[in-house]
């Protein structure tokens, strides 16, 4: 979908504005974009409304993602009064369902009802691979149950990427999330990680992994792709801002 150029500019979002959709149970998505702004883009961030589910188990978190799936469209509609020139998704599960195809047509349905582009997870990973380029096995963290990861694992192989091994961290709340330390996704990253992958990818937007995900590239020696950072990357680069950004990786700091 084009992007309408803005007849005047906003004083501060004077190259875009981001109207940015999240759960309201989210605590890490909007830092993490406002961290990774460049001056002249402003986000504009809109609650998609759930309740903190609570003793999630591998049945109950399709279910409960799929309600925030069908509560997008009216966050779409309060974060479209601020008159937003793109939005930007930040909530990756649901944008693997159903592989590529159920993907697209779950992209398509929100663009055609917003009238604007939309900036999803899984396809800013699928553009992130290509940008690094060599990577045909992944091994991915999730803070999601295994049927979760089954979709993401689909999603990547109708792309061609193989997810060779995955791990569930099986977070007991939405909110708990982003309660996970440091120290754990360190020693995930480590037993995830081997010569058999290309890349270490992270998924789930309310996991904080953005400085880590950066860190562990250079220790082991390979890309580790942070959700929110190549989401926020892939948003910059569709509406053609190329700004380099250090203390995020390569990918903000190279492509």
């Amino acid at each position: 979908m084009p992007i309408k150029p803005r007849p005047n500019p906003d004083s501060l979002g004077w190259r875009k504005l981001f109207g940015v959709l999240g759960p309201s149970t989210n605590t890490v998505v909007q830092p993490d974009f406002d961290d990774l702004r460049p001056i002249g883009v402003t986000n504009h961030y809109s609650r998609i409304v759930v309740e903190d589910a609570q003793a999630i188990s591998d049945e109950t978190f399709m279910a409960g993602t799929l309600e925030i799936s069908n509560n997008t469209l009216e966050a779409v509609r309060g974060v479209l009064t601020c008159n937003p020139d793109y939005l930007v998704m930040g909530m990756s599960a649901v944008t693997f369902y159903g592989g590529a195809e159920g993907a697209l047509k779950w992209r398509e349905n929100i663009e055609r009802e917003a009238g604007l582009s939309l900036c999803t997870g899984s396809q800013s990973l699928i553009e992130a691979f290509g940008a690094y380029g060599g990577i045909g096995k992944i091994a991915v963290l999730s803070p999601y149950y295994p049927s979760a990861n089954q979709q993401v694992a689909q999603f990547m192989a109708d792309y061609g990427i193989e997810t060779v091994r995955d791990s569930c961290l099986r977070c007991p709340s939405w909110t708990s999330i982003a309660q996970v330390p440091s120290s754990t996704l360190r020693e995930e990253l480590r037993k995830l990680d081997g010569d058999d992958v290309d890349a270490l990818v992270q998924v789930g937007t309310n996991l904080s992994m953005t400085r880590l995900a950066a860190a562990a590239e250079l220790y082991l020696g390979k890309p580790v792709i942070a959700i929110n950072t190549a989401t926020y990357w892939n948003a910059l680069r569709q509406n053609g801002i190329t700004d380099q950004i250090a203390g995020f990786g390569r990918l903000m700091e190279e492509y």
